[in-house]
C-alpha cells in the first residue's frame, strides 16, 4: 500500500536549518510529482513545496529562497532543505504526492524557537 515515512524534524533556533527526508513506497516514485505539506496548530494543512518527475520545483511564497525541495529516485526519497528558519515555520511536516494520496504518514515535527 501507499506509505510515506517522514524524518528529520526537531527543535531549532530561529535562523537555523533542518533537512527533512521522506521515504515513499507503494507508488511509482520516479513518475510521481511530490510535495511537502505542513500543518500548524489550529490551521489547515498547506502545500509548501512541490517537485515534478522531471525536477521542476515550486514553492509557497513565504518559503521561497529559504527552502529547497529535491528528490532521489534511486532511493524513492524526497527531501526538504530548510534554511533561515522562522518561528512561523513551526508545524508538523508531511510529504505526499502533489495530488495527495488518501493515506498520510505520521509527519515530522519542526519547532523553531529560541
Amino acid at each position: 500500500q501507499v506509505q510515506f515515512v517522514e524524518s528529520g524534524g526537531g527543535l531549532v533556533q530561529p535562523g537555523g536549518s533542518l533537512r527533512l527526508s521522506c521515504a515513499a513506497s507503494g507508488i511509482i516514485f520516479r513518475f510521481s510529482a511530490m510535495g511537502w505539506y505542513r500543518q500548524a496548530p489550529g490551521k489547515q494543512r498547506e502545500l509548501v513545496a512541490t517537485i515534478t518527475a522531471g525536477g521542476s520545483t515550486n514553492y509557497l511564497d513565504s518559503v521561497k529562497g529559504r527552502f529547497t525541495i529535491s528528490r532521489d529516485n534511486a532511493k524513492n526519497t524526497v527531501y526538504l532543505q530548510m534554511n533561515s528558519l522562522k518561528p512561523e515555520d513551526t508545524a508538523l511536516y508531511y510529504c505526499n504526492m502533489r495530488t495527495p494520496a488518501p493515506s498520510w504518514g505520521q509527519g515530522t515535527q519542526v519547532t523553531v524557537s529560541s
